[in-house]
């Protein structure tokens, strides 16, 4: 309840305001819970073909269909999804639409390092054409080219973000490196001890809205979406081709594309190399103009801190926060439930460390969204790619948590294989190398407990990593925020 205009509660202090603000949450995702989602395409009954049918409808399927019929106007186009379009992971993220196509700088100079140059060039090119479709498509999804900050809130972490700016500075991305007063200046938190601006490499944006317009686009260029139509096998036909069995119906298609992440792999290898990582967020009510400009913001960017347990964070457009990461969770065996899209323990955590963060905020704000869903990570942390059936199918999968950006490059790496076209994207060691399988249950699940505990003891630990974490770094498997 409010009292003059503050929210009353048990105490002031940010546990006590958590289980306040969050006493009216809607379990569901904020950018998917509107009243003008557009209604959904038929189911698919019967027998159709198609030159290329595309297995999915997030974003890799999405981009994947428009630009083949933006390649090949001709070109006739089915695409199937198991439920609504942008429903998955699609619809649940941040909403942070990064030029990155290896999570982060330092994740890919670990890996890619002889390749750097050309992957942030191809990042960079990549997001400027994401821009470039949502302009010319007339795409309302709230696209904001600014930047993010990466901010530090513990001593430990300084040197290293000093040391990741110096190395995005020498790739020729602009990252302004600033000291605690200069970060403050941009969002206020008692937190922030120092912060890395990168101007140009994040956009903000809603991405449900870029999906139904992607959505839109594609059913304008003639490609024929049918929703609550899941395939349940692959199967190569007499024809030549695959055929793509559906509860009511049945695709016969020359080629298919393949974008379903971490769901019902229908290729059995994938199941090698992905594992469901559920994320959770929270968004509050509009902040009025007097909260907003009690924390600044004035630019507007996306925020993340650089814990090995990190928060992400942003404003959308009518001045909500979302606030999500922290609490990553594997269920063990890998299981993807609907039960597991809310998890209270971790919206509690969530809500108190939001206002541990912004305790100008304590009492002041309700949160009006609670929700969670699965990152398809894998064992490199950035996506990868193949084929399957002589080259009939591509894919792409294990983004880990940045793919509203290179998901549309992961659609050109697709149509680039299915085509056999030899390209720079199809050269690069990131599309032709795999990532280290992850082992079978149950060991799988120990393996990946045992990792976050050493992950989140190194952050009270002042960064130090374990003997687990050494021998994960010199596998090639270490991974830091």
């Amino acid at each position: 309840m409010r009292r003059n205009g503050h929210l009353s509660g048990p105490s002031a202090d940010a546990a006590g305001w958590a289980a306040v603000a969050l006493a009216d949450c809607r379990p569901a995702p904020y950018w998917l819970d509107r009243a003008d989602a557009p209604a959904a395409t038929p189911r698919l009954t019967g027998g159709t073909g198609a030159r290329l049918a595309v297995i999915g409808g997030g974003f890799t399927g999405l981009w994947t269909a428009l630009m083949a019929v933006e390649r090949d106007p001709s070109a006739d186009v089915v695409l199937l999804e198991a439920r609504r379009v942008g429903w998955a992971a699609t619809g649940r993220n941040g909403g942070f639409c990064s030029a990155s196509l290896t999570h982060g700088i330092a994740n890919g100079i670990a890996r890619f390092e002889a390749e750097m140059p050309a992957l942030v060039r191809l990042g960079q090119a990549n997001l400027d054409e994401i821009e470039a479709t949502v302009r010319s498509r007339g795409i309302d999804c709230g696209f904001e080219r600014t930047g993010d900050l990466a901010v530090a809130t513990a001593a430990w972490q300084l040197d290293g973000l000093a040391a990741e700016a110096a190395a995005a500075d020498g790739y020729g991305e602009r990252a302004m490196l600033l000291d605690a007063g200069a970060v403050r200046a941009e969002v206020d938190s008692p937190t922030y001890l120092g912060g890395v601006w990168y101007r140009d490499g994040c956009a903000m944006l809603d991405p449900a809205r870029l999906a139904w317009g992607l959505r839109q686009a594609c059913v304008e260029s003639g490609v024929r979406i049918y929703e609550n139509t899941p395939v349940r096998a692959i199967a190569e036909d007499s024809r030549g081709g695959l055929r793509l069995s559906t509860p009511r119906g049945s695709v016969h298609a020359g080629r298919v594309a393949l974008g379903t992440g971490c769901y019902r792999p229908l290729l059995r290898r994938l199941r090698h190399y992905l594992v469901p990582v559920y994320d959770y967020a929270l968004m509050t009510e509009p902040l009025s103009g007097p909260q907003l400009a009690g924390i600044g913001w004035r630019n507007r960017q996306g925020v993340a801190d650089v814990s090995n347990q990190f928060h992400y964070y942003r404003l959308t457009g009518d001045n909500r926060i979302l606030w999500g990461g922290y609490d990553a969770v594997y269920y063990n065996g890998g299981r993807i439930t609907a039960a597991q899209d809310q998890r209270p323990e971790t919206f509690t955590t969530l809500a108190a460390n939001f206002f541990g963060t912004f305790p100008q905020l304590a009492g002041q704000v309700r949160f009006t969204h609670a929700w969670g869903g699965v990152v398809d990570t894998c064992s490199r942390f950035c996506a990868f790619y193949g084929t399957a059936y002589g080259e009939r199918l591509a894919y792409a999968a294990g983004y880990t948590g940045l793919g509203v950006g290179a998901t549309r490059f992961g659609a050109n790496v697709i149509l680039d294989l299915l085509g056999g076209e030899q390209t720079e994207r199809t050269a690069l060691e990131m599309v032709r190398t795999k990532p280290l399988p992850f082992p079978p249950e149950p060991v799988r699940s120990a393996v990946i407990q045992l990792t976050r505990a050493s992950l989140a003891r190194a952050d009270r630990n002042e960064g130090r990593r374990d003997a687990w974490l050494r021998v994960l770094d010199r596998l090639g498997l270490g991974f830091d925020s």
